[in-house]
């Protein structure tokens, strides 16, 4: 019976995520170019997306408001968008979010993956 409570509520948690995003798509990565309106970020997998910004675009840095200037090639971002007749049109976009995990070293100048890997 207390698999089945943990079970469900993981379900219902995912549930509940996938419906606070409503229909929007996710882009998460770097801005590679910035054409007009039209901003082209490259994602994980090494490709592209290119997506609208405009007058309704809410622009956030450091979860404080932000202005459409304040975006700059290079920066890491999280895109909320919607599909237009065929094209990304962003509702949100975060700048600056965190990329990749920091690599923490030890008082003895080992990095804690090297640490891992010794003890393996």
């Amino acid at each position: 019976m207390k698999r089945f409570c943990v079970l469900f509520a993981a379900l219902l948690g995912v549930a509940i995520m996938t419906l606070a995003h409503g229909d929007e798509i996710h882009v998460m990565g770097t801005v590679s170019k910035i054409d007009g309106a039209t901003v082209t970020v490259k994602v994980a997998d090494g490709s592209t997306k290119s997506v609208v910004l405009d007058s309704e675009t809410k622009f956030l840095k450091n979860k404080a408001d932000a202005k459409r200037e304040d975006l700059k090639v290079g920066d890491r971002v999280a895109i909320h968008a919607k599909e237009v007749n065929g094209a990304l049109h962003a509702t949100e976009v975060k700048i600056g979010v965190a990329s990749k995990p920091a690599s923490f070293a030890s008082p003895g100048g080992i990095s804690a993956e090297s640490a891992i890997a010794v003890r393996g």
